[in-house]
């Protein structure tokens, strides 16, 4: 496939090495019968290590056909989370490599987990965009505050740590959205 070809969230193959591409900058040269070049940003999958290529138009970039499964959480083995594939029910085993900083948004029943597979092997996994998790260990409300827009730190149930509104409470169910990892209101 032609570098002028690949588009955002393409799976790609440099060097050895996976990658997912992130963000595309296209540069045209002012002088005459220059090369367009292209900037990309990509993550290595698994990783999701940053890295960046530049290529002319017409350099090859391999593409990898990456799968991508609807999953639902089945249990914790060691460190690692075992998916269940939500069709076939095939088990996928992902390691703390490939879960990465999603480990505090993987819960049982909830809908929305993909394992991402290249050749039948997973390489990644992409949470919902919230998920719901129970506040373990937040301090007390405080009297008189409700008027103000404070927080504070809580600590939720897979060990994620988030600010919270003063008014929220211990085994309180909240929303949290997984891109920013903020708070996103009471479930």
């Amino acid at each position: 496939m032609k570098a002028s070809d690949v588009k955002k969230g393409n799976v790609v193959e440099h060097e050895g090495t996976v990658y997912q591409v992130r963000d595309i900058e296209r540069s045209s040269p002012t002088a005459r019968g220059g090369n367009v070049t292209f900037r990309f940003t990509l993550y290595s999958i698994p990783g999701g290590r940053k890295f960046d290529l530049s290529l002319r138009a017409d350099d090859d970039l391999k593409e990898m056909d990456l799968v991508r499964r609807a999953a639902n959480f089945s249990y914790k083995d060691g460190d690692a989370y075992v998916f269940m594939d939500a069709e076939d029910y095939t088990q996928y085993l992902l390691g703390p490599e490939l879960v990465g900083d999603n480990a505090g948004y993987i819960v049982e029943d909830v809908e929305g987990y993909y394992v991402q597979l290249i050749d039948e092997a997973p390489v990644g996994l992409q949470v919902p965009t919230s998920v719901v998790l129970t506040v373990v260990d937040t301090a007390p409300e405080l009297k008189g505050a409700s008027a103000t827009k404070r927080t504070k730190p809580a600590k939720l149930n897979t060990g994620v740590e988030i600010q919270v509104p003063e008014y929220i409470t211990n085994d309180e169910k909240v929303w949290v959205n997984t891109l920013t990892g903020e708070f996103a209101g009471r479930a």
